[in-house]
Parts: structure tokens; sequence; C-alpha cells
């Protein structure tokens, strides 16, 4: 049930003329990153999807010009929306407005395995590193 709710949300941001079927279970995992490793699965001008790699920690940031939603698929950890802090795990489904303060801490002993979906298409250049 999990991976068809996956896929039905992949579906709804992937309508291009360059829509694609994209099975996660072929993702081939990254072993040689140190903390967070990641591999984009799609982008167009509307919207980014990544699988993410999470060992230990994603620091607190913000993104100035799109929302993110991540979908945990693997691993456990504590995350920080804003002010609240909450338990994660497989199956669960976040959703981070822009300007939204969070960060993650994995918890289980393999890595946080997430599908981030962002819009508009993500760059990099609108995360603001915070410190505490």
């Amino acid at each position: 049930m999990q991976r068809h709710l996956l896929y039905i949300l992949l579906f709804c941001f992937i309508q291009t003329a360059n829509a694609q079927f994209i099975d996660l279970d072929t993702i081939v995992v990254i072993d040689d990153y140190e903390n967070v490793g990641s591999q984009k699965l799609y982008s167009d001008s509307l919207v980014s999807t990544f699988e993410i790699w999470v060992k230990k920690e994603v620091p607190l940031h913000k993104h100035e010009f799109h929302t993110e939603q991540v979908i945990v698929l693997e691993g456990e950890g504590n995350m920080r929306l804003g002010d609240e802090w909450k338990i994660i795990k497989p199956g669960d489904l976040i959703i981070i407005p822009v300007g939204t303060l969070h960060q993650v801490i994995v918890t289980s002993s393999i890595p946080l395995k997430v599908l981030s979906v962002q819009a508009p298409e993500f760059d990099g250049s609108d995360r603001v590193i915070m410190k505490e």
C-alpha cells in the first residue's frame, strides 16, 4: 500500500512531455558519501524529485523559494519543523512550507532514506543554513 501511495504522488508531479515511471527498487544507492547522499530522479521548472540518504543529520535550514514534501522510505529519525520535534519513520509524509526551519537527526542504525519532492525546481540556491 505504501509503495502505491508513493507512485501516485510521483505521477501527480510528473505530468510533462518527459513523463517517466521510476521503480524505486531499482535505484542504486550511492555508497561513497560522508553524511548526506542524493540522486536526482526528475526535474523541470516546476518540480524536482530526489532520493536522499542521510547517515547522521541534516543541519537546521530553510528554503526561501520552495516547498518540500518528504516521504520516509527507510530508517528513523527526529525531525524538527519550526520549534516542534517529531519522530519520523517509514511511511511518514512531511510537508515543509516555504521558509519553515527544519532539520533531521538520524536515530536508526541504518541511513534514513527519503523521497523528496520540491516545488518549484530545486537548484540548491535557496537553502539557508541556520546557526542555533
